[in-house]
């Protein structure tokens, strides 16, 4: 194991998630902050950032917006025009109080009652993916079941036809992987993101054009339609959040569960202990899989003034970014944390972002979305074990996203619950 290698060099993301996280362990008990570099595409120089890898700062620096803020670049390191930024990254890219207008317009419609339609139908989608693979014995577990899953759920959501579903698929494999050369097929990463995002606003365009006179009960008909004194977003608004969506919506499930599929051949005893009672086990093993697996990668902030934290002086402008799996592995909160414990408890982890107003606002979904499919996978499929190593997307520098693009998986064949 290479625990000489820096974070910012591509060729770290590519190792295996216990060696990247036996570097993070250094980095983090030599202090709280690390200094690293990224190239900037646009303007062929080095972007210097910290490093934040420890919990009490990542807690600290996002419990304080007006001091670290999000508009300056958030799911980018390096610094990107703010129409670029917004673009990929609608509100989480922006800060108040245009941050708090456009995610309270959404969270309207997040709320546990808004969303009960969607997550009763969470089963319905997981049967129906399992269903589509459970003959075949052997699948590559990303391609058949952790990739489309939480993806039919926002489609269904937003109102997006099935027919559509491809092209949504496509769209955020290159958003989700910019850089694997697989994703890529020969395009240059500019071209192919802005292409992939043109068209998925392009498709969300036209659905709400249709829904503005032909309303349902879909999440876009809820974003066009309001109440009488209710807000609502401007068109050129539900774009970028669709992309926001079908993008980080689905990134902490599809990788949750892969991630998690891994965890889990790594440690059979552990698998035994979920599989021996799913419906006790499930709600603190997700929670283990999502602080373990830790699926987004970091989100940044910049300092907005002269300040001193923890010890640090840091500057006005400086990028901190935060380094979501590091802190969920920081000893000073957690008892043992490279163990993998499916009833860890408690589990303060911040794999769904620190607190603060960025809290990811679909937590609720993706934790639904977790503990429904690895219910199914354990009771339908008991025996599906992982057999090949896991393929990672191979991003260049450090991915927002340390995704699996691969993982081949066997088990006996079983027929499907539509038979």
């Amino acid at each position: 194991m290479d625990t000489t290698l820096s974070i910012d060099d591509a060729e770290f993301w590519h190792r295996p998630l216990g060696e990247r996280m036996a570097r993070f362990a250094q980095l983090r008990e030599e202090g709280p902050f690390t200094p690293g570099e990224v190239e900037n595409p646009l303007t062929g120089e080095r972007d210097r950032f910290l490093a934040v890898t420890r919990m009490a700062e990542v807690m600290e620096i996002s419990r304080r917006p007006k001091d670290f803020c999000s508009g300056r670049g958030s799911t980018s390191i390096q610094d990107m025009p703010a129409e670029a930024a917004e673009f990929f990254g609608s509100f989480i890219a922006m800060d108040d109080p245009r941050h708090a207008r456009q995610r309270g317009i959404v969270a309207r419609s997040f709320t546990p009652r808004q969303l009960s339609g969607v997550l009763d139908s969470v089963e319905t989608i997981c049967d129906e993916v399992i269903d589509g693979m459970c003959e075949q014995g052997e699948v590559d577990l990303v391609e058949a079941v952790s990739q489309p899953f939480p993806l039919l759920i926002i489609c269904d959501m937003m109102g997006i036809p099935r027919s559509e579903f491809g092209t949504v698929l496509a769209a955020t494999n290159v958003i989700l992987g910019a850089g694997d050369p697989e994703v890529l097929a020969g395009r240059d990463i500019a071209s192919a993101l802005f292409g992939a995002g043109a068209e998925l606003i392009g498709l969300m365009n036209e659905l709400v054009e249709f829904r503005r006179s032909n309303p349902t009960d879909d999440l876009t008909s809820a974003l066009v339609h309001n109440e009488v004194g209710e807000d609502t977003l401007a068109p050129h608004e539900i774009g970028p959040f669709f992309i926001l969506l079908a993008v980080a919506g689905n990134d902490t499930t599809r990788n949750g569960i892969s991630i998690g599929m891994q965890l889990l051949a790594e440690n059979p005893d552990q698998r035994r202990v979920w599989q021996d009672d799913p419906a006790a086990v499930t709600p603190t093993a997700v929670e283990e899989v999502v602080r373990a697996a830790s699926p987004v990668t970091f989100m940044r902030r910049t300092v907005t003034r002269d300040l001193t934290l923890s010890g640090q002086e840091l500057s006005e402008g400086e990028r901190l970014v935060l380094f979501y799996g590091a802190a969920n592995r920081d000893p000073r909160v957690f008892d043992d944390p490279e163990r993998f414990d499916v009833l860890r408890d408690p589990n303060p982890h911040v794999g769904f972002g620190g607190p603060g107003p960025h809290f990811c606002l679909g937590a609720h979904l993706a934790r639904r979305e977790l503990a429904v499919m690895f219910q199914r996978l354990l009771t339908r499929l008991p025996d599906l074990e992982v057999v090949g190593a896991p393929v990672p997307l191979e991003a260049l520098g450090i991915p927002l996203v340390g995704g699996i693009k691969h993982l081949p998986v066997r088990f006996t064949p079983t027929a499907p619950l539509a038979a």
